[in-house]
Parts: structure tokens; sequence; C-alpha cells
């Protein structure tokens, strides 16, 4: 079956953030801020959710369990779901896991939160490398710890790890935690089996937990294969990984994840908790377990897809923008900008965006954590037409600005 990816769907009036949320998730103001443009009149291209109709196999599992009409508590008591995503997992990345270990959060973020006060008391530190998706930083801030960031190098575009900054920091007595991104979110890096094998090694040298965010793991460039943390450190069991294919699936606002705890004491912990209120949305469960099991030819299409946009976008700025710097990254749809040669006097980029080019999207220290100065995010998991109205108008903005 081949899937649409170019059609446009409306999403006013279904209360999304995309949509209707962005005045406070970007700049930090209610209704009283106003645009030139209208809400319907921006081009989004921010928050990191997709305007592509899901998988119709998931819409059909939602719908068949709908039909059910009756939406109890709701856990996962058999085989079913554990066979479908770890066979995504051997099949994608050839790797898997013990049943035991696969515990649930609605999502990545709270159960970041959580884990980061399992795990780190309130005189110790959480490192990351930077620059970093904000919750990483919120997560310590949620739960009053020290933040330690070790900038990654950036040569042309092309972000690195300073390996020896990283350990360095890691050395530190104070610093218990280390949340690793694996696709780097918001460079879009996928880290080599060399690299990820260095990371591994400071790890165990510190003795650190870790928890490896993998939400971006299946939103690659075609012909590259992901490697699982997990699979580079084995056995070593102060580890988590983090995987949902709300990303992938475009099925955020359902509220799932896979948590994959080794270790049993916290495993134990996390879940003592949902002993209490953790239950599972049983649609939610059904359309994780349709992409697992019948969402494959859809998200290959996707991929193709994707990398079309992001050859069109590579294309755009290197005929109009000139002094921009940006590379085609391995993983995510995300694309990561330093316009800094282009708008050396603007520093606040999503604001003049949004009034210039009623375009809205993400950047700078104020979003992200730390080495983003000069940076824009650039979600393009939207139909080409979208992305060509927006960057047509981004440029007007930026040839307006330098009359």
């Amino acid at each position: 079956m081949k899937y649409n990816f170019d059609e446009i769907i409306d999403r006013r009036h279904t209360n999304a953030l995309n949509t209707d949320g962005f005045r406070g998730y970007i700049f930090h103001a209610g209704p009283e801020k106003k645009f030139p443009y209208a809400d319907d009149e921006f081009v989004r291209m921010w928050v990191a959710d997709m305007e592509f109709a899901t998988s119709p196999a998931i819409v059909q599992a939602i719908k068949d369990r709908a039909d059910k009409r009756i939406f109890g508590y709701t856990g996962v008591y058999d085989d079913e779901y554990y066979n479908a995503f770890s066979g995504w997992c051997k099949d994608h990345y050839d790797w898997t896991f013990p049943k035991e270990e696969l515990v649930f959060s609605p999502g990545i973020i709270p159960a970041l939160y959580q884990l980061a006060e399992l795990l780190v008391a309130p005189d110790e530190k959480i490192l990351i490398t930077t620059p970093a998706y904000g919750f990483f930083q919120h997560t310590a801030e949620y739960n009053n710890v020290e933040l330690v960031c070790s900038p990654l190098n950036r040569e042309n575009g092309y972000f690195t790890i300073d390996f020896e900054d990283l350990e360095k920091k890691a050395s530190d007595p104070k610093v218990k935690l280390l949340i690793w991104c694996n696709p780097h979110n918001p460079s879009g890096r996928m880290w080599t089996q060399e690299e990820a094998e260095k990371v591994a090694e400071i790890v165990r040298k510190y003795d650190l937990w870790i928890i490896s965010d993998e939400i971006h793991c299946d939103l690659i460039r075609c012909g590259r294969t992901h490697i699982p943390m997990g699979k580079i450190m084995p056995d070593y069991d102060k580890f988590v990984t983090c995987m949902s294919a709300s990303k992938t699936f475009n099925m955020a606002g359902l509220q799932f994840s896979n948590i994959i705890i080794r270790n049993k004491e916290l495993r134990e912990k996390f879940t003592e908790r949902d002993k209490l209120v953790g239950f599972i949305n049983p649609l939610s469960l059904a359309a994780h377990q349709a992409a697992y099991t019948d969402g494959g030819e859809w998200h290959e299409q996707l991929k193709e897809y994707l990398d079309g946009n992001f050859a069109f976008v590579d294309k755009f700025f290197v005929e109009n923008f000139p002094k921009a710097v940006y590379t085609v990254p391995e993983a995510t749809y995300l694309a990561w900008i330093d316009m800094s040669g282009e708008l050396p006097d603007v520093d606040d980029l999503p604001d003049f965006f949004a009034n210039k080019a009623g375009v809205l999207l993400e950047g700078g220290d104020a979003l992200f954590v730390g080495n983003a100065k000069g940076c824009i995010r650039l979600n393009l998991a939207m139909p080409r037409s979208i992305i060509e109205t927006g960057l047509k108008r981004m440029k007007q903005a930026v040839d307006e600005h330098r009359k």
C-alpha cells in the first residue's frame, strides 16, 4: 500500500499543543501575546510531533479496541505486547532484553523525573552533553540537583563528543547519573559503535548510572541501523533504556513509553508507585502493539519521505542561506541549523521568525540547554508543500531584515 504523506490534515479544534499551545511553550506567554499573523496562518515547524496521519493499522487497532466498549483499569498481563516490541527490537537493532525488565510510563519525560528522584541524592549531580533537549535540564531542576554539562564539539554543523571533557566531568564523585541521548536531539547524530564504546568505558570507570533516551531510534535515514546503548553495555546493571513508538508513529498524545530497567531493585522501586496509580490506557496499548506488529511498511515509507524533505531543505539552504551552518542529520526529523551567520544581530530567533515570517520554530539557549545560541530547530515531519511555504517565508524575512 502506498501511503500519502503529502496530505494536509486540519488539526484545529483538537486541543493540540502544536496548534493551540505554542504561546506558553515557546514564548512563556498567554493569549495576550499577539502576532501579525492569525493563529491559523502560522507555518508550524516547532514541537516534535508530525503533520502526518499515523499508520492506518494503528487507527484500526484503536477502533477495534474501542469496539469492545469497556475501558476499565488496564495493565500488561500476557506476552503479546512484549513479543511485539521485543520482536521489533530484534528485527531492527538485533537486540532484545528479558521480559521482566520491561515496565511502562506515560512518557519518557515523567520516567526521567521519577528515575532521577530514585538515583540522585539532593547533594549529587546529573551529567548531560549539550546542546540538549530542555527536559533533561528540567529533570535536574525538578529534583533540585545540580546539572553538569559537557558541550559537544561542532565542526561545520557536525557534532562529536569531547571525550576528555566528558570524562573530566564524569570523574566528579558527586556525578551519579548520565542521561544519554541516542540518537542525539537536537543534532540528529547517531553515535557510532566506537563512540558508544568510549562512553560506556567512562560510565563503567566511574560507576555511573546511565539512562539512554532512545525515543528517536527509528527515525533514522534510510540504510542506517540504530545501535542501542544497551547492546554496547549488555552486562552493565546500572542501566535504563527508554523507547517508545510514539515519536515514530505520531501518537505522542497517547502517553505510553517502554522503560527497560536492568537493576531489579531500581525496577521494583520504579513500579512500586505504579502498583497504586500506574495503569495503562487501553487504547495506547493497542496502538503501540499494532505499530510494532503491523507498522513496518508505513515506517519505511515515512523514512523515505523524510529523506526527501531533508534533501529539499538542504538544497534550499545552500541556495538561499549560504552563511547558515547545517548538515543533514543522521536521525530524527529535526534540522538543527546555526543561523548566527545570517542573523548575527538577532538574539531571539523564535520571536523573530514568528513575527517576521509567520513561522513557529524552536531554538536558542532559552529552549535548549547550552551550546545552542544562534541555532534553530526545524521540524520537517510534514508535507513538503508546507515546508516550502515556511522556508520561503523565512527567506523573505531574512532578506527584509538585511535592508
